[in-house]
Parts: C-alpha cells; structure tokens; sequence
C-alpha cells in the first residue's frame, strides 16, 4: 500500500528509477556545458599567463580593494537613504489626506516607473554634481520607490480587526501604526526588503557609466589596457565571484531572516503553585471534620 502524505502521493519505486534517471541525465548535460565552456576557454587562451599576470601586481590589487570598497560606500548610503525614502512615502500613501496620499502615489509611481540609468544621468549631467553623489540619488530613488510599497503592503496586509481593536481602545492612528501594525507588519516586509537591497547592489555598477570609480569601473580600466593583451574574461572571471557572493550573502540574509520570523514564539513553562484552602470569610469558622 502506498504511503501517503497530506498533500501528495509519495512516488513508488518505478517513479524514483525514472527520477534518478532524470537527475543522472540533467548532470551529465550540465557537465557537458561546464567542459564545452572550460574547452572554448582553454583553445582562446583565456588562462596564459600574460592574462593573468596583472593580477599579481600590488598596483592592480589596491586598484580592485579600492573600486571594492567604493562599491560598498555607494551601496551603504544608498541602501539608507532608500529606506528612510520608502518609509516616508509609505507613510504619505497611508495618509488620511487626499493631498498627502496623491502627491506621495504620484512621486512613487514616476520615479518606480524611471530607468535607473535615466535617473543617474539626469543627475550627473543637468544638475553637474559628483559621480557619487549622482549614483547614489538615483538608486535612493528609484529602491526608495519600490520599498515605498513594500512598507504599504505589508501594512495593508495586516488583518484588519487589529486595527480596529486598537482604535476602539483609544489609540491615534500614529500610535496604531507605530505600536500595533508596523511591528506585526515587519516580520512580512523583512525578506522583500532584504531582496530589494540585493538590487540596489546590484545596481551600483551602473557607476561607471559616469566614471565613478567603483569595482566594475576598477575591472574596465585592467580589461581594456593593451600591455595584459586586454584580460577582458580573467577580469569577469575575477569580478563576477565576488558580485555574485555579495549578492547570495544578502540573499542568504532574506532566506535565513524568513525562517526565522515563520518561527513560533518559543514559551517557557511557569511553575504554579500547589492550591490550598482559600481565604476564610468574616465569621465564618473552617469546617470541622466529619465524626467516624
């Protein structure tokens, strides 16, 4: 008799043949691609030594530490300005006033809808400020957008009977939002915000586009020098590890923080005290035994 689960059959034995003959097809193919690859890699001469040499120069280093750690600058400073921008606007999306709400939908709307590309030129060129300055007021604006409605609908998501519960008890709504729906709220908003942060990261690359000295930039200026024979695929071979972990760690962070909110609450046990005779009335005398 087969074994059964709440929501599906498990599979018998013929159907766990065929899926392991489907997992030892799908290696294979992946291997393949991964050999085809690492062949095409080895018959252009990706991996001589004249491409990788400019690595082992201390120059070439600090040039990569440098452009890292501009990546993280433009990438911390935005990340914040992008949630206290989201969390200003959800709040005037959440507003009572008409006014408040249709100025704080059309700002999200416009700018959600703007390339970020668009954004961060329109600054550097029409306003003339820095390379930094002009990245970072284009992913504040387009994330702060996008978390704008992440912060609303995990707000919209609450049920609605807490709420009321806390309006019939006399609370303001600031008091409403800032004790009884936000923090309930959280717990929902948390891994969405976390994954928007891995755009923004994502994101920073465009820097270079206006010459911005961050870690992509970095990698163009060894890729393109004609002393290596242009190392363009060792320099994305290098690059693109590091973006890919940065990225998968703040990922990890998301998965890691939604399992941790889906958890319940743990309770500790309270010790309860043995129960005696209560308390005797005024004039009242304890009863006496019953006689044998």
């Amino acid at each position: 008799m087969t074994t059964t689960t709440a929501l599906y059959d498990l599979p018998g034995p013929r159907t766990r043949r065929r899926h392991r003959v489907y997992g030892a097809v799908s290696t294979a193919v992946l291997l393949g691609v991964v050999a085809w690859i690492l062949y095409l890699l080895f018959d252009t001469g990706q991996f001589t030594y004249t491409k990788w040499m400019p690595f082992e120069y201390k120059g070439i280093q600090e040039l990569l530490l440098r452009g890292l750690g501009n990546t993280l600058k433009a990438f911390a400073i935005a990340a914040v300005l992008s949630l206290v921008l989201g969390g200003l606007l959800a709040t005037g999306r959440l507003s009572d006033h008409r006014p408040v709400r249709w100025a704080a939908t059309l700002v999200v709307e416009f700018f959600r809808a703007m390339p970020v590309l668009v954004m961060i030129f329109f600054v550097f060129v029409a306003l003339r400020v820095q390379p930094l300055p002009a990245l970072v007021a284009g992913l504040t604006l387009y994330n702060g957008s996008v978390l704008a409605e992440i912060f609303r609908a995990g707000v919209a998501a609450v049920e609605r009977g807490q709420a009321e519960a806390a309006f019939a008890l006399g609370m303001r709504k600031t008091q409403v939002m800032t004790h009884v729906l936000v923090p309930q709220a959280v717990r929902a908003m948390l891994p969405a915000i976390i994954s928007q942060l891995v755009v923004a990261l994502k994101d920073t690359s465009l820097g270079y586009l206006i010459t911005y000295e961050e870690f992509l930039h970095a990698g163009k200026l060894i890729a393109s020098n004609l002393d290596y024979d242009l190392p363009f695929i060792p320099v994305v071979m290098v690059i693109s590890p590091i973006y890919i972990g940065m990225c998968m760690l703040l990922s990890w962070c998301a998965v890691r923080v939604s399992r941790r909110e889906q958890r319940s609450p743990k309770t500790e046990a309270v010790a309860v005290a043995t129960p005696g005779p209560g308390a005797l009335l005024p004039g009242r005398e304890p009863p006496l035994a019953p006689k044998p």
